[in-house]
């Protein structure tokens, strides 16, 4: 579990300092679903880097921290007034396939 908290934190902080880049910069906030996603497919990456576990269970881990991470960046995003509310489920959703499909090419079959 000290792998999967590492990759959400990583994951979050990541997704934090793109919103912020974001809500000064045009071209950084056209690109935060591509962005947001990508950051949720490394963190669920992470989250499975190396470890000899089942499909299943790598699905679960890295979409948890795909999803987290996501849901906290477009949330942030979201008090700032970048982004509409209903943006947080979708976001969150997407953000979390993405994770689970990092988290199945983490591990180690």
């Amino acid at each position: 579990m000290k792998i999967l908290a590492f990759a959400t934190i990583i994951g979050s902080v990541a997704q934090i300092i793109m919103v912020l880049g974001g809500h000064s910069s045009p071209a950084i906030a056209e690109n935060f679903a591509i962005g947001g996603m990508g950051i949720s497919a490394v963190a669920g990456w992470l989250a499975t880097r190396g470890q000899s576990i089942g499909l299943i269970n790598a699905l679960a881990r890295g979409g948890v921290a795909g999803g987290l991470c996501a849901a906290l960046g477009i949330a942030v995003s979201v008090a700032l007034g970048d982004v509409p509310e209903s943006l947080l489920l979708l976001g969150t959703a997407s953000s979390a396939v993405t994770g689970a499909i990092g988290g199945v090419f983490g591990r180690r079959g």
